[in-house]
Order: structure tokens, then sequence, then C-alpha cells
């Protein structure tokens, strides 16, 4: 009976019924293997069966060492067949089964008969096959095959013979460097496999000599190269000596940038897109050199093959993170992309339009994101989500609209991890945002509504607990808060409560409301939160009159908890239950070779709900817990900034040691983060030696020597100077490690009684202007600036001499200053020749700063700048202004 027809694109649900290799067993396949010994061979039965043996051993079936030997025997009678499929397989059965050194000998007279066979495709298999299984011994045998076959006439073979010669430069690397002048002669072939393979083998024979590499782009970027592929490699390796040799410092051009550009109007689009690449890749591009790059890829973003575009629109969304006003030329051509039925070309799209756009195409992209976030998954939409809240930061007056959005999309259908990004950025936006504050805790309150996730209610309670309080109307929170008592799991209920006594403790006139629903909560079915309840009538008195709350309370409740949990969790399970109860008090404030100074990733905020205004929390709480655990430091004060680690010593060296600045008002703390790298060795009484003869105005007041350093094992070593007060004192500092070396024995952990005394050299510290200024945005710079008036302004004028653009110029003075620029203006036009940018920021001693710079450049490239300050002290604004006259 026929079979009904069957729609090339219609839903088979039992696929998985049409394996072939559907319930197949290694024992059953062995058997079958026996047609191998046939008299009379079945080619066609004898290809099965090696395809099920090859697909048992891809799907990672383990043969024994008899099973293996078993088949390899019984493959090489198959050599007598003479049907070429049947060969084929024979090939690819061998490679897999890799025979040991004693049964190759088996293989070898026939595949070397091979190697000389008149037939093409014999000679080819049989070189992978052999290259593949041979030693080094054999491999010198047949090395005169091999470099036959390299500038053999048939692009098969001497394809196969390069690609074996790849794979052998792992392992005999000293006979494949010998083949230089066939593999340079391959380079130069018609065919196009064969020269892509040639230029890969002879790159990687000279890959550890910049110079021999440097020669080879030379030679090949005049014009040699046909194949497409090889062109691409070329691009690569172009790119890899651009990156190697920087700029000609006479010129000021880069090398080989000419052949890049020449590239970009090659016929094979793999190459045009390739060398765009290779351009928008390069350090320190500048906007001259990616124009011609932007303006290929534009065009492929209406290519009418879905591989380029997305290609294209990948590479302007990398492109937009560095030079958003690069792109946006391409933009009306992106907001046709995000229609695309391609929803991995679509987010990018979106995400690159939300880069590049400027504050007047906001709301447009708004509506147009609206219709798209319902038809992409879930990955996708936290993509948008992320780029949307960096719009919002760099146009706060857009906000409203911004923050709508992001409410919006919170009430739809979503997963956890697209929810909290949403969550996240909300928060971080009302943290940046003093003017958004309201609005986005009525949208989380809105939310926590109809919350499915219990950590993403019990994060927004802890934070409504903290930002509700401050509000200008606290009491319109405490419904959503008291709401979630009655109609959530004992983990919110108990979250729920600590907010309410949170509002409690800050607002006085809530007092006598909050004590009625806390003690309404001493009767939940819950002994957390009955705990908690109880805990906080008493803590906040029981009489709930409107007095003021004291400050230890408010410590209690807001304050960081100082101690440990790895510590406290120790102790608690070292105390004996007795008479004697057990006191915190008892409980260490020292965390042992505690990795605290973990390095920033570039260019990364603080997100989410764990994150503070400055720095990550678990960074900058960490910080200050460990500093007021020593008590050299207790009188120091308030911290007021810990810069982020500086590298003292290079990758891979036997010490890894980098220092964090802390930052006081009289004093600057150096703490040394060490780890031992040596495996053999332990470290005692570890201390960084500093020389502060260029830095006359700092005296040393203590150090804390790190007792024991094990291998693999941070710890950190302080180091204590006293400066003058509320003043961005600067200096330079020498610095030697100095320790007692131990050897430990690697086989049973001994230690030697004795020690040799050594020292390292480590690089030079700086403690430069910008540690006393602390990175604080500003909303809307027009109203700040204005409602601190001029009573404190400065404003003076200086060259900054020749520079390299007006971006370097501005990024340079951004540096020196370390405030935060405002609104986007650190990203300067393409060439422009003037340009405004606004900073902000905290100067030590808690004065806000505002700065705006006004940059000129003349036709000598000679830079000019207006700075204008305006602060809460003028002499803050007089200090801003030696900071640049002096850098």
């Amino acid at each position: 009976m026929a079979q009904p027809l069957v729609k090339k694109d219609d839903d088979r649900d039992d696929e998985a019924e049409y394996s072939p290799f559907l319930g197949i067993e290694k024992g059953s396949v062995l058997q079958e293997a026996r047609v191998f010994n046939d008299p009379q061979l079945d080619a066609r039965k004898c290809s099965q069966v090696i395809t099920k043996l090859l697909y048992l051993l891809n799907q990672g079936e383990t043969f024994t060492k008899v099973e293996a030997t078993e088949v390899f025997f019984a493959v090489t009678k198959l050599f007598q067949s003479k049907d070429m499929g049947l060969r084929r397989m024979v090939y690819l059965i061998i490679k897999e089964i890799s025979p040991s050194a004693d049964e190759v000998i088996i293989v070898t007279s026939s595949l070397m008969k091979d190697m000389n066979s008149k037939i093409d495709m014999y000679r080819a298999n049989a070189i992978r096959v052999l290259c593949r299984i041979t030693d080094g011994t054999l491999l010198a045998q047949i090395e005169r095959y091999l470099k036959q076959a390299i500038v053999d006439k048939n692009p098969v073979v001497a394809s196969a013979a390069l690609i074996s010669g790849i794979h052998l430069l792992q392992t005999n690397p000293e006979i494949v460097k010998r083949w230089s002048n066939e593999v340079q002669e391959a380079v130069q072939s018609r065919a196009a496999l064969v020269q892509f393979h040639a230029l890969a083998l002879l790159h990687q024979i000279r890959q550890n000599d910049r110079l021999a590499v440097s020669k080879l782009v030379t030679s090949l970027t005049r014009g040699s190269i046909r194949s497409p592929l090889a062109q691409c490699l070329l691009i690569r390796y172009t790119s890899q000596v651009i990156r190697e040799s920087g700029n000609n410092t006479q010129s000021g051009e880069r090398p080989f940038y000419d052949y890049l550009e020449s590239c970009l109007r090659h016929k094979s689009e793999m190459v045009i897109f390739e060398a765009a690449r290779a351009i928008t890749e390069l350090n320190s591009v500048t906007s001259r050199e990616l124009t011609p790059a932007i303006t290929v890829l534009q065009l492929f973003l209406s290519s009418s093959k879905p591989v380029l575009r997305f290609a294209a629109v990948r590479t302007l969304n990398k492109v937009a993170m560095t030079h958003p006003m690069a792109v946006t030329n391409c933009n009306i051509d992106m907001e046709s992309l995000i229609s695309d039925q391609n929803r991995s070309i679509a987010t990018l799209a979106i995400t690159t339009l939300l880069k590049t756009g400027n504050e007047s195409s906001v709301d447009r992209l708004m509506k147009q994101i609206t219709n798209f976030m319902s038809d992409i998954a879930d990955e996708f939409k936290i993509v948008v989500v992320e780029a949307i809240r960096s719009l919002c930061l760099k146009f706060p007056l857009k906000y409203r609209s911004l923050m709508n959005f992001l409410s919006n999309i919170l009430r739809e259908e979503g997963g956890f991890d697209y929810k909290k990004a949403i969550v996240d950025s909300i928060v971080i936006l009302i943290r940046d945002i003093p003017d958004a504050k309201e609005a986005g805790l009525l949208h989380l309150c809105e939310f926590i509504e109809d919350c499915e996730f219990t950590y993403l209610s019990t994060q927004i309670l802890h934070f409504l607990g903290i930002e509700g309080p401050k509000t200008s109307d606290p009491s319109k929170y405490i419904r959503y808060v008291y709401n979630r008592v009655h109609l959530e799991n004992a983990v919110v209920r108990a979250s729920a409560v600590s907010t309410l006594a949170k509002f409690g403790a800050v607002v006085d006139a809530l007092k006598p409301r909050i004590f009625v629903l806390l003690r309404r909560c001493l009767f939940d079915s819950d002994d957390e939160v009955r705990d908690r309840a109880t805990l906080y009538l008493n803590t906040l008195g029981d009489d709930g009159s409107v007095v003021e709350t004291d400050k230890d309370v408010k410590d209690f409740l807001f304050g960081p908890f100082d101690i440990p949990l790895v510590n406290l969790e120790t102790s608690l399970k070292n105390y004996d239950p007795s008479e004697e109860a057990f006191d915190i008090k008892s409980v260490p404030k020292e965390v042992k070779s505690q990795p605290l100074a973990e390095k920033k990733a570039t260019g990364k905020k603080p997100t989410g709900l764990g994150a503070p205004p400055i720095g990550p929390a678990s960074t900058a709480d960490a910080y200050e817990r460990m500093l007021s655990a020593i008590p050299e430091c207790a009188n120091f004060g308030k911290l007021f900034k810990s810069s982020a680690p500086v590298e003292l010593t290079e990758a891979e060296t036997e010490y890894a040691v980098n220092v964090v600045k802390h930052i006081f008002d009289r004093h600057v703390v150096f703490q040394y983060n060490c780890t031992n790298t040596i495996p053999e060795q332990l470290l005692e009484d570890v201390i960084v030696i500093v020389d502060a003869s260029e830095a006359d105005e700092f005296s040393e007041v203590f150090s804390k020597p790190l007792r024991s350093l094990p291998y693999d094992s941070p710890g950190q070593t302080f180091l204590a100077f006293e400066k003058p007060e509320g003043v961005p004192t600067v200096g330079k500092f020498s610095n030697v490690l100095k320790f007692i070396v131990k050897v430990v024995d690697p086989t049973n952990g001994e230690i030697e009684d004795d020690g040799v005394e050594d020292e390292y050299q480590l690089e030079d510290l700086e403690v430069v202007a910008a540690d006393y200024v602390l990175k604080v945005g500003v909303s809307n710079f027009r109203n700040a600036w204005e409602s601190l008036g001029p009573d404190c302004e400065r404003v003076d004028e200086y060259g900054l001499g020749p520079r390299e653009s007006l971006s370097e110029a501005v990024y340079t003075v951004i540096n020196l200053l370390g405030l935060q620029p405002c609104e986007g203006t650190e990203e300067v036009p393409p060439n422009s020749r003037s340009h405004t940018c606004l900073l902000s920021g905290v100067f030590i001693g808690n004065v806000k700063v505002l700065v705006r710079l006004s940059f000129g450049l003349d036709g000598s490239k000679d830079v000019a700048m207006k700075l204008a300050v305006r602060s809460e002290d003028e002499t803050v604004s007089d200090a801003i202004h030696e900071i640049v006259a002096s850098g």
C-alpha cells in the first residue's frame, strides 16, 4: 500500500522512531562485526556495521582492549575489498580505534601502498590515517612522501597532507618545520582550500617568531592570495601584527591599515565582513579609521541574507559600546531590523539603537520595543532591559517613560532571571536618579502584590525598609508591606515584619500604627515571624508612643553586621550549651585569609538589590568591617573611599600582590593583598616595607604584618600613613615585600622549622588627586549647577598642548579629576572641534563638586580648555583647579 505524502515542514512527533541507531547495543554490534571475516565480503553490510561501531564510539561507548583489538584485526581484512565506499569507512574506523604501537605495523604497509596509489581518494585518506596513528619513527620514513603530497597537483591530496601537518605540529614539530619550502609553495596554489590550509600551517610554524610572522604578512598582503578563506585568515594575522606593533610613531598611521581597508572592496562578502570586523577591533581606533568599516556594515544591514544582517548588527552592537556616535548613521537601517523575522537580529538592533539613540528618539524607540517584547524569549528580553537601564542613566530626564516601560513589562509573564533583571534595573534607577525614587518604589510595591518569587519579594521588602522611610510620605507604603503578612509564605512574612520595624524606627509619627501591626504578628503561625515581632516590639519600646527612636536601636536595625558570618557559625558550632549564655562579643571579627579585594570587572557597574550607590556591596561592606576590626584604625573616623586594586606584580610571578588604597580624612591605609603561588613554600611574617621619601607630607603611623601565607591562600598586610586633614595630598611610594620562607614537603605537607629571610621588589605606588574624589552622578546637571550658585565658583583657562584627538583630551582630564561624567557628555562626536563635558562628584570631607569643561581644538591639534568649578566650599573649587594645573 502506498505511503501517504508527508509535507516537508509537517510536525513529526515520532521522529525518534526513524533513527537507524535506535536501541543498538555494543554486544550485538560486535557479533555483527564477524561479517568482516566472511570469504565473500558484502561491502554494503560491512559498511553498515562500521557505521554502527563509529556511532557507538562517538556516543562515548568504551571498548575494552580485547574488543578494540578484535575489531581492528577484523577491519584490516577489509583492505582486500575494492569497494571505494567501504575503503573510506575502513579509514574512518582505524582512525577512531587508534591502535597501539605494536598493532599499527599490521596496517602500515597497506596504508603506505594506498598512499602511493593512483587513486587520489585512497592517497588523501591514507595520508590522514597514517599521520594520525604513527609515531615519530615511522613518520621519518614517510616524510618524503608527505612533502611530495603537499605540492601534489590534486588539491584533495595536498589539503590532506597540509591538515595532517597541522595536527603533527603538536606532537612532532621538528619534522613539520622542515616542510617550510613545500608549504610556502602550496600557499601559491590556485586551489582555494589548499591555499587556506597552507597559510594556516605556515603561520603555525612561524607563530613563535614575531618578525617571521610580520614578514609573512608583509609578503602576502601584496596580492598573492586568491582564496576568500585564506584571505580571511590573512586578515586575522594582519590584525595580530597590528596589535603587536602598535602605532607608527613617526607617521601616526598603523602598518597594514591600508590593506584592511582595501579588503573592504573585495568581491567576497566574508572577506569584506572579516576586514570590517578587524578594523572595528583595532586598539584605540579613530573615527576616521572606523568610517569605511561602518559604511560596509551599514550596507550589510539591508542584505537579503540573514547571516550577513546578523553579523553586521552584532559587530555594530560591539562598536556602539565604545564609539556610539560612529554608529548613529546606521540607526535608520537598524530601526527597520526591529521587525526582522530572526529574533536575534531584532534584539541586537534594539540594544544597539538604545546605545546610540539620542534623547529625542527615546519615546519613539519605546513604542517600537513595546510591540517587540512579546515576541522574544526571556534571554533576549534581559538584554533589552539592561540596555534600557543604561539608556535611562545616560538620559535621566527621560526616567518617567523608561520607568513606566519597565513597570509594564514587570507585570507580564516571565521567568525569575527576567523579573530579577527588571527589578534590579528599577532599583539602580531609584538610587542614581533621586527624582525617580517615589515612582519606582510604588512600581515595586505593586509588583510584590502579585509576585510568585520569594527571593524577589524579600529583597524588595528589604529595599523598601531602607528607602521607604526617607520619602515625603512613608505611610503610603505601609499597606503594601502589611499585606505581605497576611497573604504570603513564612519567609516573606518575616521579611515584612522587619520592614515594618524599620518604618517605625525612622518615622516617629508612624510608630503607634506600626506597633498595632506588629502586635498582630505575635499570633502568626510561624515562630520566626513571632520572634521577630517580639524582638522589634521590645527594641522599639512596647508602649508605642510617638518619641524619637534611640540611636542604638537605629544602629541595630540599619547598621552593618560587623561580625563575619563564617566566624559566627564556627563559634556557635563550638559553643557548649551551659548556664553561661553565648556571648556574641567573643566572636573574632578578623577573617583569616579572606580575599576581600577581588578585581572589579572593567566598565561594569554594581547591579541589583544588593548594590549600594558606590561599589559592590560585598566589597564596600567588607572593607569597612575589616578596617573596623583593626584596633589601630578605630580612631581614623569614617572611611571616605576605597580604590580599585592596583597590581604591584606582573601576572604569573612567584608572588601576586595588589594594593587597595583606603582614604580617610586624615589618614591613608594601604591594604596589600598577597598570594603565594609556590606550592613548596610557606611564607611567614609577611610585611611590605615602604619608602615614602617621595611623599614628604605622609608619615607612617602603624604597620600590621601577616603572620602566615600558605600556598594559594590570599592574605592581607596593612600600612597606615597620616596626612594633612581634608587635603588631597599626593605622593609616590616604593614597595618591597619582606618575609621568611619555609620549605613545605609536597608529599606529606610537613614544614621545615628553619626559615630563610627573603625579599621581593614590588612596583611603585602612587596616591593621586583622583583618590580623594567619589564618583557621584546627578540627574539634572543644570538644576544642580544653579542650586550651588556662583559664590564658590572658580573659572580659569588652560592649554593642554597637542593631542591626538579631542576625545583623548576629554578622557585625560576626566581620569585626572576622578569625577563622574553626566548626561553622556564624555562621548565626543566625530570630527568635533569643540566639546562641553559635565562632571560631578563628592570631594573628601563630603563636599559636593560640579565641573563644566569646555574644550576647543585648533588646526595644529593644540587643545585649549576652560574649567568652571562650583562646590559647597571655595577651597575645594581652588583644589580642583590646582589638580588640573599640576597634572
